[in-house]
């Protein structure tokens, strides 16, 4: 009879994760974290539910495989390259720092040489997809600390390979078996190397081929092919199938078909990834907590406080602001998911064993789970740093203005504009003021694009526009307008705050990501808010209206009103809930629409009687926004100016006409 019991153990781990990670997200903790605790409870240290692990072990190492694949799919030499200060400075200071520290404690606690070395390499190494899921979902990706966690995190990725390899001479004891293990090392990556050149030779020809047939189905039978083919093919040179993986996604890393093999792929890594961090945690004795309570928490502060340390001094050396270091430190200080990987690869050498390796899967755990509230309260820590560092002047020179004012120029402008951020946003601002002859001066804390930039004469200076000291640098309290366009939504806020504290008299303008922002930003003193948001929608139904062959003339006047008259609506509330009330109302056989006065309609400068819009069309004007202040139910008598916005009450015939009419040209009228 057919032995069905695989079936039965991946249904129950399916459905015990489902029911752990959703309550998971219910209290916003990662969903790693739920398969870990939805492994342990249904292991043998638990409720003892599954009857076939080694089958689990064998599925969850397809998963590690495929993880690896997509991992060497993604590499990217330009990435790399844009990254070259983190990736050949920073990282391999955290690296090597943790790796250090851990030695050190290890002989102290008189564990041998290379244990001590391979907790080090297991601690080093923090969660890619835990700090990239917690960046994304605070708008952070592209923040300074952003952009140095994700340099780093890319680094150690890459760095799990050589520790793999290097796992086995750590396990090698003594002089008379290491040379046996080097032997067999170089034997493996000779053979590797033919693997790899004879794939790098034959993949893209066989992928164009495959393409050809237009086949979705043969192409991604082909891509695991390749992936699980070329990883058993290095298994056999002694190397690892993970190790294996991740070389076959870099031979299909550099061909133009490699978005469409990472998407193919994806799903299925997913689910065979969830069954490794499953039984991960199916191996997990849960005991190990109450047995060993003071070791455990010991471990865990000393292995957050270290990479803490090393991630923070790290992008210190590179000179980042304390600010962005603190929120680096703090976002890799956590244990990652290819610590687990290799952990396995030191189980089977020997290096980890019994309560040491259940220690340090517990700590791992306990990591994770208390990332994300470590994250979400690292800008306020930060800000304390940083208050203190300008209180006891901490890290000199990190956050004032950049060297380029060494000389001790003071800057001699006034009635200027000062743009922070120079990326897209503030290039295009800078270069339309440049043209126009506008005075300005950009800060940013990207020291590459600074030296760069003004190496050409640009104003550009390194600086953290959270601090008084920057900002008073560069003549805040002489300032026009500020305009704010960074990526990291608390630094906006305290740039906000602090500048108009500064000058209260300066006109504030703030890019954002989300509406949802806009509110809060324009409490704490900003001017004008630019949500990417809202001017994505305008794009989208111009481009819209482009396929249905609208005039170009009309496409724009219409994205022009909505921009004019939408952010005047977000603004203020009084029009947006009049309106509301209008088509959700009673009144559902007619409709409202906004239109605002330009100098040539033939509205400018009369009154609303004089315009005579009912009796000349059968539509009203009920309420009329000027400066920001809405008046319901205007007086016949009021007149109407260029900039005036005016609701509309009508049919939809009638609104069209009417707004046709109020378009024209005085000469028309």
């Amino acid at each position: 009879m057919t032995d069905y019991s695989v079936l039965g153990n991946l249904l129950l781990i399916y459905t015990v994760s489902i029911a752990v990670v959703f309550l998971f997200h219910q209290f916003r903790l990662p969903s790693i974290t739920g398969f870990l605790v939805a492994g342990a409870l249904i292991g043998p240290h638990g409720l003892n539910l599954i009857s076939d692990i080694e089958t689990v072990q064998v599925l969850a190492e397809i998963g590690i495989v495929l993880l690896l694949f997509t991992i060497g799919i993604e590499f990217s030499l330009v990435q790399l390259t844009s990254l070259r200060r983190l990736l050949l400075i920073a990282a391999p200071i955290q690296v090597g720092v943790v790796v250090g520290i851990a030695w050190l404690i290890g002989r102290l606690a008189e564990l041998p040489t290379p244990q001590a070395i391979f907790w080090g390499f297991l601690l080093s190494l923090s969660s890619t997809a835990i700090v990239l899921k917690a960046l994304a979902a605070s708008g952070e990706s592209d923040s300074p600390h952003g952009r140095a966690t994700i340099g780093i995190l890319i680094f150690q990725d890459l760095a799990v390979v050589p520790m793999i390899l290097l796992t086995p001479i750590l396990a090698s004891h003594g002089e008379g078996t290491l040379t046996p293990v080097l032997l067999s090392l170089v034997k493996s990556m000779l053979i590797v190397a033919c693997i790899v050149a004879a794939a790098w030779y034959a993949v893209p020809k066989l992928l164009d081929h495959i393409v050809r047939s237009r086949s979705r189905e043969l192409f991604l039978l082909t891509i695991i092919v390749m992936c699980l083919g070329i990883a058993w093919l290095t298994s056999l040179g002694g190397l690892s199938l993970a190790l294996g993986a991740f070389i076959a996604g870099l031979v299909i890393s550099e061909s133009e078909y490699s978005h469409q093999a990472m998407a193919e792929v994806l799903p299925f890594r997913d689910s065979f990834n969830s069954l490794f961090f499953v039984s991960i945690g199916i191996l997990m004795d849960w005991r190990i907590l109450l047995d060993y309570p003071l070791v455990v928490t010991g471990v865990l502060v000393v292995v957050l406080l270290v990479k803490f340390v090393a991630g923070a001094g790290a992008v210190l050396a590179i000179s980042m602001p304390p600010r962005s270091a603190v929120m680096t430190g703090i976002a890799l200080a956590q244990v990652g998911e290819f610590s687990f990987i290799l952990a396995q690869v030191g189980l089977e050498n020997k290096l980890l064993s019994g309560p040491p390796y259940q220690i340090f899967l517990a700590v791992s755990v306990c990591s994770m789970i208390i990332t994300p509230f470590l994250m979400q309260l690292s800008p306020h820590l930060a800000w304390r740093v940083e208050a203190m560092q300008r209180l006891h002047h901490w890290f000199p020179g990190q956050t004032t203005a950049h060297v380029l004012e060494a000389e001790g120029k003071h800057l001699r402008i006034k009635d200027h504009v000062i743009i922070v951020g120079y990326g897209l946003n503030g290039r295009n601002l800078a270069r339309v003021l440049g043209e126009t002859e506008v005075p300005y001066i950009a800060l940013d804390l990207d020291g590459d694009t600074v030296r760069r930039e003004a190496a050409h004469g640009l104003p550009l200076y390194y600086g953290d526009a959270t601090n008084p000291t920057v900002l008073r640098h560069v003549k805040i309290e002489d300032a026009r307008v500020l305009v704010v366009a960074i990526s990291d939504p608390f630094m906006t806020r305290r740039t906000v705050q602090m500048a108009r504290d500064l000058n209260p008299n300066i006109h504030i303008v703030v890019r954002t990501r989300y509406l949802r922002e806009l509110e809060e930003l324009h409490q704490l003193g900003a001017d004008d808010v630019v949500p990417e948001e809202f001017e994505t929608s305008i794009e989208i139904f111009a481009l819209v209206l482009r396929t249905y062959d609208m005039p170009q003339d009309f496409i724009v006047r219409k994205a022009e009103q909505v921009r004019r008259e939408g952010y005047a609506l977000l603004r203020r509330s009084e029009l947006p809930e009049l309106a509301h009330h209008l088509r959700g109302g009673t009144l559902t056989d007619v409709e409202v629409e906004t239109y605002r006065i330009e100098e040539h309609s033939p509205a400018s400068g009369k009154t609303i009687a004089e315009l005579a819009l009912r009796p000349r069309i059968g539509t009203s004007i009920i309420a009329l926004t000027r400066s920001g202040v809405t008046e319901s139910n205007p007086s016949e008598k009021t007149t109407l100016l260029a900039g005036d916005i005016v609701v509309v009450l009508g049919t939809r015939d009638q609104i069209r006409r009417a707004i046709g009419f109020l378009s024209a040209n005085e000469s028309e009228a």
